[in-house]
């Protein structure tokens, strides 16, 4: 790949993976805006791999604290970072499920189109905005029960579809199940934790077993987005503290009107 269009791909991953805008949505439109040859799953991997190392050196504390929580459960004692983690493991268990679905099924390569990214923008854009309108936002994340922790685990699992956005879909439930904004925000990061490198190991784990190489290019790329995705995940936490999930309705359904008046001209299929 060109050295602008390892940039670009870190740039858009890095700043949509975390902002309810769906990085996977964007990956695609990159080669259909660009000219540029699709750059193949391996340098969506690798870039999704930058944003995961990102998510976990931010939230450290976090994960830490999780780690001791589930220590402690194993000993028979219950503690709110415990109970945290097992509910992301119970919001863990339907996208695993609907993962290994879509890609064995050859869903996951039909669905990637702009046609599907732009519908997708306008209906789960405003799923987002019902979501920040009508959630009670009174909850911490610990505070989830288990049919609260499927419910978002649900949504996540519909975002392997291109333009639902994996961190707009579970902020969505989050707020619908009456988490605060920020805890919210912060449930749908962790969450991201064990899906983002679980697809990733996955496909990382085919592809050299069948013998493809991963270029320097995607190495690159990846590194790169990991420190764009740092900057991204600060970012939202402030965006969404202080006016929560507008902005970025704003952005999907200008997102949308663009694809389709594109695809209306005919510049792209």
């Amino acid at each position: 790949m060109p050295i602008e269009q390892i940039i670009v791909l870190a740039l858009v991953q890095g700043i949509t993976e975390f902002l309810p805008i769906s990085s996977s949505g964007h990956l695609i439109l990159v080669p259909v805006l660009t000219g540029w040859k699709d750059q193949g799953l391996i340098t969506d991997v690798m870039v999704h791999m930058g944003s995961f190392l990102a998510v976990l050196v931010y939230f450290r504390r976090d994960v830490m604290q999780m780690i001791g929580g589930a220590l402690s459960l194993l000993g028979g004692r219950v503690t709110p970072a415990g109970r945290l983690a097992l509910m992301l493991i119970v919001a863990t268990v339907p996208a695993v499920a609907f993962g290994l679905f879509s890609k064995f099924s050859g869903l996951q390569d039909a669905l990637r189109g702009p046609f599907i990214v732009a519908v997708n923008a306008v209906v789960f854009g405003l799923l987002m905005w019902l979501a920040d309108r009508l959630g009670r936002q009174t909850k911490a994340a610990e505070g989830l029960s288990t049919a609260q922790a499927l419910l978002i685990g649900a949504a996540q699992a519909v975002a392997i579809i291109p333009g639902v956005s994996r961190s707009g879909i579970t902020m969505s439930a989050g707020l619908l199940a009456g988490l605060s904004r920020v805890e919210a925000a912060r449930f749908s990061f962790l969450l991201g934790i064990p899906a983002i490198a679980g697809a990733g190991l996955l496909v990382l784990g085919e592809a050299i077993g069948e013998g493809v190489v991963i270029s320097t290019d995607a190495v690159a790329a990846g590194v790169l987005t990991f420190f764009v995705a740092l900057g991204a995940i600060a970012f939202l936490m402030k965006v969404i503290a202080r006016v929560g999930l507008t902005p970025f309705v704003l952005y999907r359904f200008a997102l949308a009107a663009v694809l389709f008046g594109l695809m209306t001209a005919g510049v792209i299929g």
